[in-house]
Protein backbone atom coordinates (compact mmCIF):
# COMPACT_ATOMS: atom_id res chain seq x y z
CA UNK A 1 0.00 0.00 0.00
CA UNK A 2 2.73 2.47 0.95
CA UNK A 3 4.61 1.90 -2.30
CA UNK A 4 1.50 2.51 -4.43
CA UNK A 5 0.41 5.57 -2.45
CA UNK A 6 3.90 7.04 -2.51
CA UNK A 7 4.32 6.59 -6.27
CA UNK A 8 0.88 8.01 -7.10
CA UNK A 9 1.37 11.03 -4.85
CA UNK A 10 4.90 11.68 -6.12
CA UNK A 11 3.67 11.64 -9.70
CA UNK A 12 0.65 13.83 -8.92
CA UNK A 13 3.02 16.41 -7.41
CA UNK A 14 5.18 16.31 -10.53
CA UNK A 15 8.24 15.05 -8.67
CA UNK A 16 10.79 12.69 -10.13
CA UNK A 17 12.27 9.97 -7.96
CA UNK A 18 15.51 11.96 -7.91
CA UNK A 19 13.70 15.10 -6.71
CA UNK A 20 11.94 13.18 -3.93
CA UNK A 21 15.25 11.67 -2.85
CA UNK A 22 16.82 15.16 -2.80
CA UNK A 23 14.01 16.51 -0.58
CA UNK A 24 14.61 13.69 1.89
CA UNK A 25 18.38 14.21 1.75
CA UNK A 26 17.89 17.89 2.62
CA UNK A 27 16.31 16.67 5.86
CA UNK A 28 19.52 14.80 6.70
CA UNK A 29 18.67 11.25 5.65
CA UNK A 30 20.54 9.52 2.84
CA UNK A 31 17.92 8.02 0.55
CA UNK A 32 18.85 7.65 -3.10
CA UNK A 33 16.80 7.61 -6.30
CA UNK A 34 17.49 3.89 -6.50
CA UNK A 35 16.05 3.38 -3.01
CA UNK A 36 12.91 5.35 -3.99
CA UNK A 37 12.57 3.17 -7.09
CA UNK A 38 12.93 -0.02 -5.06
CA UNK A 39 10.32 1.19 -2.54
CA UNK A 40 7.87 2.03 -5.31
CA UNK A 41 8.30 -1.37 -6.96
CA UNK A 42 8.02 -3.23 -3.66
CA UNK A 43 11.61 -4.48 -3.70
CA UNK A 44 12.65 -2.53 -0.59
CA UNK A 45 11.06 -2.63 2.83
CA UNK A 46 10.54 0.81 4.36
CA UNK A 47 11.76 0.95 7.96
CA UNK A 48 9.41 2.68 10.38
CA UNK A 49 11.78 5.63 10.87
CA UNK A 50 11.65 6.45 7.13
CA UNK A 51 7.86 6.71 6.93
CA UNK A 52 7.70 10.19 8.52
CA UNK A 53 10.58 11.34 6.28
CA UNK A 54 8.71 10.22 3.16
CA UNK A 55 5.44 11.71 4.40
CA UNK A 56 7.10 15.03 5.24
CA UNK A 57 8.76 15.25 1.82
CA UNK A 58 5.42 14.53 0.15
CA UNK A 59 3.48 16.81 2.55
CA UNK A 60 1.03 14.13 3.63
CA UNK A 61 0.10 12.36 6.87
CA UNK A 62 2.19 9.22 7.47
CA UNK A 63 -1.00 7.26 8.14
CA UNK A 64 -2.23 8.10 4.64
CA UNK A 65 0.94 6.68 3.13
CA UNK A 66 0.25 3.46 5.01
CA UNK A 67 -3.33 3.36 3.73
CA UNK A 68 -4.81 3.93 7.18
CA UNK A 69 -6.50 7.26 6.38
CA UNK A 70 -8.69 8.39 3.47
CA UNK A 71 -7.18 10.19 0.51
CA UNK A 72 -6.06 13.74 1.40
CA UNK A 73 -8.00 16.69 -0.01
Amino acid sequence: MLNENMKALRKSQGLSQEELAAKIQLNGHLLTQKAISRIETGLRVVPDYEIPLLANALKVDPLWLLGLEPTPD
